[in-house]
């Protein structure tokens, strides 16, 4: 996974589809749903730690952005 999109779209195979309006609640929505993919064993390692990696980075750019 690269790409936030592509976040969406593993969710998206599993039935989870996140737009609540707010950037950074759908991100956090997003973390804690692969979160709960990853608890149930239903995705790999390197995706888990991947997708982890792209949210904690665009959340932190956005919360920067507010500063």
């Amino acid at each position: 996974m690269k790409t936030i999109y592509e976040i969406q779209q593993l969710l998206k195979n599993y039935g989870t589809i996140i737009y609540v309006g707010e950037r950074i609640a759908d991100l956090e929505l997003m973390e804690a749903e692969l979160n709960e993919l990853w608890r149930s064993q239903l995705i790999e390692p390197k995706d888990y730690q991947m997708g982890l990696l792209l949210l904690r980075t665009e959340m932190q750019k956005l919360k920067d952005k507010k500063k």
